[in-house]
């Protein structure tokens, strides 16, 4: 018997959706056609008979609010580009008003036309433009510690190269020459003629244990230095030498010639006190030196100022 005949059922045994189920059906349930969902809906009330259903079941939009009714839910159709169209219905259609919301005023450049679109592009310019930067900065950075770090480990041979063998003396002479020996001689040591003479009494020599050669002022008198040159070439004949304060000189000859100049014994210090022992100093005369023996021979001749003492004589590199 269906379910509401005769008013024996009670609430619970109602089922709205009787009808998708096999007892249901069996029972007379019908899917919902203006009664609602499961068991056929009520029949009009009749006086003296008893309500058949307890429950009043509607089917969904047919509820109605104020003088309109609500539309019942229809899915969206299909467009033809494959996307649902929208039903939308305005407000207006169920009674009410349409709500409008003030759109916030803009800010910011354009002159109202919108947000300003270039300065912010610029910005994301400028920010890109300094990560790549900072990337470069880092990849150069570490590359350079990488550098430094392989030249510590391994120094700059690449490890696929061979291991090297050390290297034999080699026999042959070598290309490169070594700074020949210039002679120097103390005058003590020398070969004196005439008034000359070793002394030791003025300090301030350079000679072994401080001897000179003194006795210089009389004519005759000389020094000979037997010079042995590495090769022939231009030379300055160097002599360290200490006067009274007054210039002097002397006659140089060199392999028995006269030198084009006599060499100059000079005050160059521009001393006023006539202790000699502070008046120590050098001077030099160009020469022309053969290889191998040199006779060089320093002498106070006739119209030469002589007063001076002779530490030591040396050749240097000429001009």
């Amino acid at each position: 018997m269906a379910a509401g005949n005769d008013g024996a059922n009670t609430p619970e045994d109602d089922d709205p959706f009787g009808y998708l189920y096999e007892d249901g059906q069996a029972a007379g349930a019908r899917p919902p056609q203006g009664g609602g969902y499961g068991y056929p809906g009520p029949a009009p009330a009749q006086p003296g008979v008893p309500r058949t259903s307890y429950n009043q079941v509607r089917t969904v939009g047919e509820r109605q609010y104020g003088h309109h009714q609500q539309q019942a839910y229809v899915p969206p159709q299909q467009s033809p580009y494959g996307r649902p169209q929208a039903q939308y219905a305005a407000p207006e259609t169920y009674g009410a008003q349409p709500q409008t919301r003030p759109i916030p005023p803009q800010h910011g450049g354009g002159s109202g036309r919108g947000p300003n679109t270039k300065g912010l592009l610029i910005g994301a310019v400028a920010v890109v433009a300094v990560v790549v930067v900072g990337i470069a900065a880092a990849l150069i950075t570490n590359s350079g510690k990488q550098n430094d770090k392989d030249d510590k480990v391994g120094g700059n041979t690449p490890s696929t190269a061979p291991s090297q063998v050390s290297e034999t003396p080699s026999t042959e002479p070598s290309a490169e020459k070594t700074p020949e020996e210039l002679p120097k001689q103390d005058a003590a040591t020398l070969t004196l003629g005439g008034s000359a003479t070793t002394e030791k009494t003025v300090q301030g020599a350079e000679g072994v244990g401080g001897a000179y050669v003194s006795g210089f002022n009389t004519p005759g008198a000389s020094v000979t230095w037997k010079a042995n040159m590495p090769a022939a070439g231009k030379y300055r004949l160097t002599v360290r030498y200490a006067i009274p304060a007054v210039d002097a000189n002397a006659t140089l000859t060199v392999n028995g010639k006269p030198n084009s100049l006599p060499i100059g014994l000079k005050n160059f210090i521009h001393s006023t006190d006539t202790n000699l022992e502070k008046n120590w100093q050098t001077t030099w005369a160009p020469v022309n030196l053969q290889k191998g023996d040199n006779e060089i021979k320093i002498s106070c001749e006739v119209g030469n100022q002589c007063n001076v003492l002779l530490d030591w004589l040396e050749v240097t590199p000429g001009q």
